[in-house]
């Protein structure tokens, strides 16, 4: 259990910091417009799926590709950065469309509810 622990922590650490690096160190406005909304290491923490959401959802494809262009760079500000780790992760971002998902399920169960209560004022 405390091996689950460490895991959730070091990924947090990387989840924030990364997020920091995108925020002031990247070049790219893409990379401004990316949440990262999870961290996923490898049990050995040689390398890590990074969870990003994009503001624009059309371009998120591109950026994505961009930001695995860009994980060399990014794993080297990661390792000057505070974090102190023997090994930092290989990064690998995926698109996380579950707030996309998510948007859309709550507008359907807004629509449904409309529905059912006009259907009861009649």
């Amino acid at each position: 259990m405390a091996q689950g622990n460490r895991m959730a922590r070091v990924a947090g650490l990387v989840q924030t910091t990364l997020a920091d690096i995108l925020l002031k160190e990247s070049e790219d406005a893409r990379f401004h417009m990316v949440t990262i909304t999870n961290v996923s290491l490898a049990k050995d923490m040689s390398s890590a799926k990074v969870f990003v959401s994009v503001w624009d959802e059309e371009k998120a494809k591109e950026t994505v590709a961009a930001l695995n262009n860009a994980s060399k760079f990014l794993r080297h500000a990661l390792a000057k950065s505070k974090i102190e780790m023997r090994v930092i992760p290989q990064l690998h971002f995926v698109y996380d469309d579950s707030t996309l998902r998510g948007s859309r399920i709550s507008s359907l169960i807004n629509a449904a509810l409309k529905e059912t209560k006009s259907d009861e004022d009649e």
